[in-house]
């Protein structure tokens, strides 16, 4: 948030307007609806995959185009390339946040001015220090270190060196993390979809952005560690991540990153800054759970003891299948129950 508050208040003054993605995180949805209103700042929040409403919320007061790279809870995908050229046409600053696709997806390829990432996440990866980071041009820095009147500086979030260093040191393993967590996370959204679990991930061909995601991906890190399922209701949900906890699949837990499979119900945790009626109208239901995979060696016994999770808590109803095993006469038929 120290990184996302100074670029947003560096890039805009008293009366000026900020058109953002729907789909946030439920700090930077707060801090726009609810806070810079008191500086004069005013933002339109709008479907970031529809390229006609973002464009029609710009005004002559318009700086900033924000929005994240894959959203969240809900992992819209943003076309930043196609955003980009729209920021160019009305010469505003298009501001991305990577935190969700590090690697994954470059932004400042794709035509981005702005990248920001939480440190605290993927990047770092030991979920044991608070951080973020601003990418830009080196005239955009000077201006947010500015002891006259940078955000960066006069806000006061400094990183102190030994958390720096920290994450510096695991910075290094990034490449390798991102790439198992990618493939986890594939392996897992691939088999929850084929036993009917309503699944969101980017590297689905259901989901409405695979194509999209496609063009602007980096292929050797893959989709990201990020999925979502749906289980209908929050009790559920709290009642299946607690088991999962339980059976040492993961921690139930709001960060990501880390190298443990993280689960959290964001509706009621890190969403919960957004109204529950604005949670509806972005198709943000209290069933939802997010997971962010972690680097488990053995991904298909993990998937093996979540499915006997759900099925203890009534999402997945008990269905046997059957087993051929070659034999050399005939096949032999196993009756797994």
């Amino acid at each position: 948030m120290g990184a996302i508050t100074a670029v947003l208040m560096q890039l805009c003054g008293a009366g000026d307007h900020v058109v953002s993605s729907r789909t946030i995180y439920g700090g930077t949805y707060a801090f726009l609806k609810n806070f810079a209103p008191k500086l004069n700042i005013q933002t339109s929040f709008v479907d970031i995959t529809k390229l006609d409403s973002v464009e029609a919320a710009i005004s002559p007061q318009t700086k900033v185009l924000y929005c994240e790279s894959v959203s969240n809870p809900l992992l819209e995908v943003a076309n930043i390339t196609a955003l980009a050229t729209l920021a160019k046409k009305h010469n505003l600053q298009l501001v991305v946040d990577n935190t969700f696709s590090p690697l994954s997806i470059s932004p400042n390829e794709l035509g981005a001015d702005i990248v920001i990432h939480s440190l605290t996440k993927f990047i770092n990866g030991t979920s044991d220090t608070v951080g973020g980071v601003v990418c830009g041009t080196q005239e955009m820095i000077d201006r947010l270190r500015s002891v006259i009147d940078g955000a960066a500086m006069l806000f006061g979030s400094t990183m102190d060196s030994r958390p720096a260093s920290s994450i510096l040191k695991n910075l290094r393993t990034l490449h390798i993390r991102m790439k198992h967590h990618s493939k986890n996370a594939m392996y897992l959204a691939e088999k929850f979809e084929c036993d009917g679990i309503t699944t969101v991930y980017p590297g689905l061909e259901s989901h409405p952005s695979h194509e999209i995601y496609k063009q602007m991906m980096n292929p050797e890190y893959g989709f990201g560690g990020m999925l979502t399922i749906d289980v209908g209701s929050l009790e559920t949900a709290n009642t299946l991540m607690e088991l999962m906890q339980k059976e040492n699949l993961g921690y139930l837990a709001v960060s990501l990153g880390f190298y443990k499979t993280l689960f959290s119900a964001p509706g009621s945790s890190t969403s919960s800054e957004i109204p529950e009626e604005e949670q509806k109208k972005m198709g943000l239901s209290e069933g939802l759970i997010r997971f962010s995979v972690g680097l488990d060696n053995d991904i298909e016994r993990t998937y093996q003891l979540m499915k006997s999770c759900m099925k203890s808590v009534g999402v997945l109803s008990y269905i046997p299948f059957i087993r051929v095993q070659k034999a050399s006469k005939s096949p032999s038929f196993t009756l797994e129950l």
